[in-house]
C-alpha cells in the first residue's frame, strides 16, 4: 500500500514545487497592464462620471498616471500593480484607486478618506483605448453654449452665485464655474441635441454636470453631483457680462489693525513669525491654503515659480497651511511632499485645522475669511494692503490671465514703494 502512494506524493510534491516556481517567476514578469490611453469612469450617484488616463510604465509593476479633464494633464502619485491590482495612490488629498486588471479592463474602487478614516467609496472601471467622455456623439448639438453664464446653484437650505464659462466645439465642450471661493477647475464633455453634460475628477474632486438648454437657446437647467452624497440643481441665463463680487473685498481686516501676525511651527517644528528679520522691509505674500485642496494647488503652481523668479527683488512668501490634522506628526510627511512635488522654494507652515473658523481664530484681526486658498499682500512697512479671496485658476481661461496680471501689477507697485523707516 506504501509502495503504491509513493509514487502519487512524489508526483503531488513536483506539481506543487511547480505552482510554487510558477508563482515567483510571474512576479518577475511585465505587468499585463498596457500603457497608453484609458477612458475612466467613476459611478457617480448621478450616472457615469467619465475621465482620461494615461498610464506610462516605468517597469515590471510602476506606472506614472495622469488624468486627463480637458486640456488639463494631471500627475498622480506613482501606481504600483500588486499580484492583479492597480494600486494608485493620491496621499495629497487623503484617496486612492484600487483596480483590477482584467487584460485591457480595469474594475475597482475609488475611495476617499478622512483624517485616516474611510469616507466613502465609489465604483471604478476603465477600458483600454477609448477616447471619448461620456459617449460617442449620435446627435447634432440643438445650439452653441459658449460664452459666459450668470449661474445659480441651490440646495434646499441655500443658494450660490456662480459664473459658467463655456466654450463649445461641434459637440466637445470644456469650461469651468467660478464661485467667490474659488472655481471648479478643469471640466470637460460634450453636447448632444439639448443636453450638456461635464464631468471632472482630479483626485479630490468628483463632480458630475448635467442640463438642458431651453428652446430659446438662452437658459441652461440642470443639477450637479459631488462625491457620494453632494447634490445641488443650477439654472443659468446667457449673460455676456457675468461677474462675481470683488474677490479683494470680501475678506477684511477688523477695526483698529492694519497687519496681521502669527507663530507657526515650519515642518522641522521651528517657530516662524513675520516678525522674523528675513520678512523685515520686504514685501510679503501670505498664502492661506491646504494640501488637500486642488484650487489652492492651482495657485501654488502659480506662486512656486513666480517666487524664483523674483525672491531676489525683496519679496517672500509664506504659506499658513491648514491640515485635516494639524499635527506635524500626521501632516508633516504630507507637506514635505507636496513640497517636493510641487517645488516650492518657500515656507510652508502649519498652522491649523482645515476651516475657515481654525483660520479666524488663529487670525484674529482678519475678518470673513471665506475660502482656502486666501492670499494677503503685505507691504515694506508690514502693513496689510489687499486680501484676495479664492483662486481663479488655469482652468477659467482669461479670468487667468486677469489674475496674472493684476497680481503681477499689484506687488510691483509694492515694490517699488520705499521700505519702513
Amino acid at each position: 500500500m506504501k509502495k503504491a502512494l509513493l509514487p502519487l506524493f512524489l508526483a503531488g510534491l513536483v506539481l506543487l514545487t511547480a505552482c510554487q516556481t510558477g508563482e515567483k517567476s510571474s512576479g518577475n514578469e511585465s505587468s499585463p497592464l498596457l500603457p497608453g490611453t484609458w477612458r475612466a469612469v467613476i459611478g457617480s450617484p448621478g450616472g457615469e462620471l467619465p475621465f482620461g488616463l494615461e498610464l506610462a510604465r516605468l517597469n515590471d509593476t510602476t506606472f506614472l498616471v495622469y488624468v486627463r479633464n480637458g486640456t488639463e494633464r494631471l500627475p498622480l502619485d506613482t501606481a504600483h500593480v500588486r499580484g492583479d491590482s492597480l494600486h494608485v495612490p493620491m496621499d495629497l488629498f487623503d484617496s486612492e484607486l484600487v483596480a483590477a486588471v482584467d487584460d485591457s479592463s480595469l474594475y475597482g474602487r475609488y475611495t476617499r478618506y478622512d483624517a485616516g478614516k474611510r469616507a466613502y467609496d465609489l465604483p471604478f472601471s476603465a477600458e483600454y483605448g477609448q477616447t471619448f467622455r461620456f459617449a460617442p456623439a449620435n446627435a447634432q448639438p440643438a445650439g452653441d453654449v459658449s460664452g459666459n453664464w450668470t449661474v445659480t446653484f441651490r440646495t434646499e437650505k441655500d443658494s450660490t452665485r456662480a459664473v459658467g464659462v463655456f466654450k463649445q466645439q461641434g459637440n466637445d465642450l470644456t469650461g469651468t464655474f467660478l464661485t467667490p471661493t474659488g472655481d471648479y477647475r478643469y471640466l470637460a464633455g460634450q453636447v448632444e441635441g439639448n443636453e450638456m453634460k461635464l464631468s471632472a475628477f482630479d483626485g479630490s474632486h468628483v463632480y458630475l454636470f448635467k442640463a438642458y438648454l431651453d428652446s430659446s437657446r438662452n437658459r441652461l437647467e440642470g443639477e450637479f453631483w459631488s462625491g457620494a452624497k453632494g447634490y445641488k440643481k443650477w439654472t443659468a441665463k446667457r449673460d455676456d457680462k457675468a461677474a462675481l463680487p470683488d474677490a479683494n473685498a470680501l475678506a477684511y481686516l477688523k477695526k483698529g489693525h492694519d497687519r496681521i501676525d502669527f507663530t507657526f511651527p515650519d515642518l522641522a517644528g521651528k517657530p516662524v513669525s513675520l516678525s522674523d528679520p528675513k520678512f523685515r522691509n520686504k514685501v510679503v505674500i501670505v498664502q492661506i491654503m491646504g494640501s488637500w485642496c486642488p484650487n489652492c494647488m492651482d495657485e501654488t503652481n502659480f506662486l512656486a515659480p513666480w517666487y524664483d523668479k523674483n525672491k531676489a527683488r525683496g519679496v517672500e512668501i509664506v504659506g499658513l497651511s491648514y491640515e485635516k490634522v494639524p499635527t506635524l506628526e500626521a501632516s508633516g510627511a504630507k507637506l514635505e511632499r507636496m513640497k517636493k512635488r510641487m517645488n516650492i522654494g518657500y515656507d510652508v507652515l502649519l498652522a491649523g485645522l482645515n476651516t475657515t473658523d481654525a483660520v479666524a481664530a488663529s487670525l484674529p484681526m482678519v475678518e470673513k475669511v471665506l475660502a482656502f486658498p486666501t492670499t494677503i499682500f503685505i507691504d515694506k512697512q508690514g502693513k496689510v494692503r489687499r486680501i484676495h479671496t479664492g483662486f481663479s485658476g488655469p482652468g477659467t481661461g482669461k479670468y487667468y490671465d486677469e489674475f496674472v496680471e493684476e497680481f503681477n501689477q499689484f506687488v510691483e507697485k509694492l515694490l517699488a514703494e520705499g521700505p519702513s523707516a
